[in-house]
């Protein structure tokens, strides 16, 4: 059996972000459709451990169908490392032999296909003439969304900041999109900086334990995730504020399908709260996948 293995170059090379940007949009309305089974990630969390390893399995069905599983570290020391956070490997299988097709690196797919997600709601949530984005966060993925915001906006202007107070808060008066991306775990953003008409893409906090956004935020907007099941389970924006099902407007894939409007008013707060899904995994290894055979790229190995 021959194993096609991407490197963190090769990926970082094949996976284009204007690219991933439409797969993220395809994916999402097609999980809307109930065309793809997501399950809830398992994470494991050793006691005194100072990460946690996290499994994101997904299938595709059809004639050309595919498991999908991440396994991903998350170490949130790792940047003062010089390293990035998420450390892994994304695994593609056949979804008729279950043989085992594919290897590619995870950071550089989880780092593209989580600010192209962000993308895909900035486009369908926030107001047509957004300009000004505040970006929390100047790791990997503060980078990434920079790129992914400019790839949605018309020549934006950027206010990239880490997580010192004073230097958000001046960031984020006045901007039309807010990218919190930290490993906070405790809110970074405060109702009272955002506009009237704001979009925010809640990007950093993705377990139970952690949230970029405060109760008031959360109480204020129209909430939007990438899945009800997740959001319900991981979130900790809204377990730590004890808000619900009701809080959600809907999933960011009804909104591209047309089963919920998205925003409504010109001076609606609109909060899109990422905790990222194998999903979207799947669609961006598999197209990074597609791009490889096409340029022979990667390494095929007797597996």
């Amino acid at each position: 059996m021959s194993l096609l293995v991407l490197s963190e170059h090769d990926v970082e090379r094949l996976l284009t972000m204007d690219d991933c940007i439409e797969a993220m949009a395809d994916v999402l309305a097609s999980l809307a459709r109930g065309e793809l089974f997501q399950p809830l990630r398992f994470v494991v969390r050793p006691p005194d451990a100072g990460g946690l390893m996290g499994f994101m399995p997904a299938h595709r069905g059809g004639p050309d169908g595919m498991y999908s599983l991440k396994e991903i570290m998350v170490v949130p020391d790792n940047p003062a490392r010089g390293l990035d956070a998420h450390q892994g490997a994304v695994l593609l299988h056949d979804g008729e032999t279950g043989e085992l097709r594919a290897l590619l690196n995870a950071s550089p797919i989880t780092a593209i296909r989580t600010a192209a997600v962000s993308a895909v709601a900035t486009r369908a949530l926030a107001r047509p003439q957004a300009h000004v984005v505040a970006i929390l966060g100047t790791g990997v993925q503060g980078k990434a969304h920079e790129a992914a915001m400019r790839a949605v906006l018309d020549e934006p202007e950027i206010r990239l900041v880490g997580r010192d107070v004073r230097a958000a808060e001046e960031a984020v008066r006045g901007a039309d999109v807010v990218c919190t991306c930290t490993t906070s775990r405790e809110p970074v953003l405060q109702l009272d900086w955002l506009q009237p008409g704001a979009h925010v893409n809640a990007v950093g906090a993705s377990v139970p334990t952690s949230r970029e956004l405060d109760e008031p935020t959360m109480r204020a907007a129209t909430v939007f995730v990438d899945r009800r099941e997740s959001a319900l389970n991981e979130s900790g924006e809204l377990l730590q504020a004890g808000l619900g099902e009701e809080r959600i407007a809907a999933e960011l894939g009804e909104v591209l399908t047309g089963a919920h409007p998205g925003r409504t008013r010109d001076d609606e707060l609109t909060i899109f709260k990422s905790l990222g899904l194998g999903v979207e995994d799947l669609a961006a290894a598999e197209l990074v996948v597609r791009r490889a055979h096409e340029q022979g790229a990667g390494v095929e190995v007797d597996f």
